[in-house]
């Protein structure tokens, strides 16, 4: 009876002792809100660092200007191009022949999407156009006058030497490789899946800079894509005179002369057309108002970064010190 009563006045004392034992893991929220209380002052002069200090840096930034054309695939006007127009109806022949079909205007779309976003393109763009400057090394933009200030410590604008301070393998002046980089960050070319538009678009300081890049980028890409046509059509041409003149099957020689017509069609819509691939619908304009920095949103994100970081410092400070 004895240890039955014992036993029994045991069990509250050891569930108080749980019940303490939990309470103390736990978190109470009224000391949480009295230690935040008790470091205001740190957490207001932090937030205050990081908003003055967001608001500089927003302030030195740049403004960055975006100027884009919208683009039409102008390559399915061709009619599927030059060997992909007779292979409905001798592609079987013609594979006798040793002669491959090839595919229609969408390809040739996607093609020279891909060649405009190339290593190579980007390279001959940059050295045709003399970018080099104005890519790696432009610092401000003169709305006055329309000029460009250059970093000194990286470009002599006035000798048009480059002087920046470099390891190897690299040297002064960039490297078309360092410049595809910078390239790939101020030009974008995205295509939209539901109408087919093509859309070119350049960012840069210089508002006038950015129209005239998107200008010569829809020029070149169509001129590249001509040339390489071209070039097709007549490296095909010598080949099919060179099987013409290798057969006596009336048939095959019939098709090899259609295919040889085809070639001079497409060379013929190359010599005359300037838009070859892409045909411009809206075309690109200097942009008068900014497309980026954010100055308002830089400003907010690092003002409440502050703020979390302070109230962060303080709590972790009174749980250390508590243990």
């Amino acid at each position: 009876m004895n240890s039955s009563v014992s036993r029994v006045s045991q069990e509250p004392a050891e569930l108080a002792n749980k019940y303490q034992a939990v309470n103390a893991d736990e978190i109470d929220l009224r000391e949480l809100f009295g230690v935040i209380w008790k470091g205001k002052l740190l957490i207001i002069s932090v937030t205050i660092f990081f908003a003055v200090c967001s608001v500089i840096f927003a302030i030195m930034q740049p403004n960055i200007y975006r100027s884009e054309a919208l683009l039409a695939p102008a390559a399915e006007e061709q009619g599927g191009g030059g060997l992909a127009a007779l292979a409905g109806q001798f592609g079987g022949l013609a594979s006798m022949a040793g002669i491959n079909l090839g595919g229609g205007g969408s390809d040739k779309t996607q093609l020279a999407i891909e060649v405009m976003k190339s290593r190579q393109f980007a390279s001959d763009f940059i050295q045709r156009h003399d970018l080099l400057s104005d890519l790696m090394a432009a610092e401000k933009w003169h709305i006055g006058d329309n000029s460009i200030t250059y970093d000194d410590d990286m470009y002599e604008a006035s000798t048009g030497k480059w002087i920046r301070d470099v390891n190897a393998p690299f040297k002064p002046e960039p490297s078309m490789q360092e410049a595809f980089k910078e390239f790939k960050k101020v030009v974008s070319v995205n295509s939209s899946k539901d109408t087919g538009m093509v859309t070119v678009a350049v960012e840069h300081l210089a508002p006038a800079v950015a129209k005239q890049w998107v200008e010569w980028l829809v020029l070149d890409i169509n001129t590249v894509m001509k040339e390489r046509d071209v070039a097709e059509a007549k490296r095909s041409t010598a080949f099919l005179r060179s099987q013409i003149q290798q057969t006596n099957v009336a048939d095959i020689r019939s098709i090899l002369y259609k295919l040889v017509e085809e070639q001079a069609k497409t060379i013929m819509f190359a010599e005359v057309r300037d838009e070859y691939v892409f045909k411009t619908i809206d075309p690109a304009i200097v942009p008068e108002e900014k497309a980026k920095p954010k100055r308002a949103l830089i400003c907010a994100l690092g003002t409440v970064l502050g703020g979390m970081l302070a109230v962060m410092f303080v709590l972790i400070r009174h749980f250390i010190r508590k243990e």
